[in-house]
């Protein structure tokens, strides 16, 4: 199982609209994709999803569900595990409910390709332990400043905890693929300058009014206007993932306990 991060340094950049579609492309392409919502403050997911879990992550820490119970069928045949306020009970379960999450985590990737995980945006303590732990970070900006601004603080903490972190820049609600280099080149040269790290491009996503209507209409874009522009550039991202994902990833299990000591010891 390969574990793809989706976060940004500030909330209304499409974050979750984002994984919730290229979580169902990666699907499409026949690839065994769980989207996990890990967002604290502003859990979500489900209704971009068009979907009502029964059961979330709760159930899981409280020992009343197994990870594989609370998994819910989503659209475009994806899964889907309902996380929201249950993550902060989560990171401070003792350490006999984490062993047992983590063996279930393991698990789960033994029939799982991607676990896409939408993150809270921002440098949280709880959000590092997601980052730190992840194959993948992809974060995402807009061409707005305060977003690449953001975006900077982002990459900055996350290069001090994990100094080899794998970090790709998705630019959300471009005008036009040039202004997402445009963005990306800007975020690039000022991480470059004062962390001496480099970024990846991953790609950039169009705006368009189908983005919005699939909000108000509780359906992903790429299923509800499969042709429009933004659905044809997650299609390309996917695409772009699958390509670079070639290796065997290191398991979450480990990753994801040692960011939690770490940001443990750092709180």
């Amino acid at each position: 199982m390969r574990t793809l991060a989706i976060t940004s340094g500030k909330g209304g950049v499409g974050k979750s609209q984002l994984t919730a579609n290229l979580s169902i492309a990666l699907a499409k392409a026949g690839k065994r994709t769980v989207a996990f919502d890990g967002d604290l403050g502003l859990a979500n997911l489900d209704i971009l999803l068009g979907i009502s879990a029964e059961f979330t992550l709760q159930h899981v820490v409280a020992e009343q569900k197994t990870l594989d119970e609370v998994l819910t069928e989503g659209p475009g045949g994806i899964g889907f595990v309902a996380g929201g306020s249950a993550i902060h009970s989560l990171l401070h379960a003792g350490p006999k409910r984490m062993g047992t999450f983590l063996s279930q985590l393991e698990k789960l990737g033994e029939k799982t390709d991607y676990l896409v995980i939408d993150t809270s945006a921002g440098i949280d303590s709880k959000v590092m332990t997601f980052l730190t732990s992840a194959d993948d970070v992809i974060l995402v900006a807009t061409p707005e400043p305060t977003s690449i601004t953001d975006a900077y603080a982002v990459a900055k903490m996350l290069f001090r905890k994990r100094p080899d972190a794998p970090i790709s820049v998705l630019v959300n609600m471009v005008s036009s693929p040039d202004e997402g280099k445009v963005v990306y080149n800007a975020l690039q040269t000022v991480v470059q300058q004062f962390l001496d790290k480099d970024l990846t491009y991953l790609g950039y996503v169009r705006g368009g009014a189908e983005v919005g209507l699939a909000g108000r209409t509780r359906s992903p874009f790429l299923l509800a206007s499969p042709q429009c522009t933004p659905s044809m550039d997650v299609r390309m991202l996917a695409a772009h993932i699958l390509a670079a994902h070639q290796e065997e990833s290191r398991g979450i299990a480990a990753r994801l306990l040692d960011g939690m000591d770490e940001n443990r010891l750092a709180a």
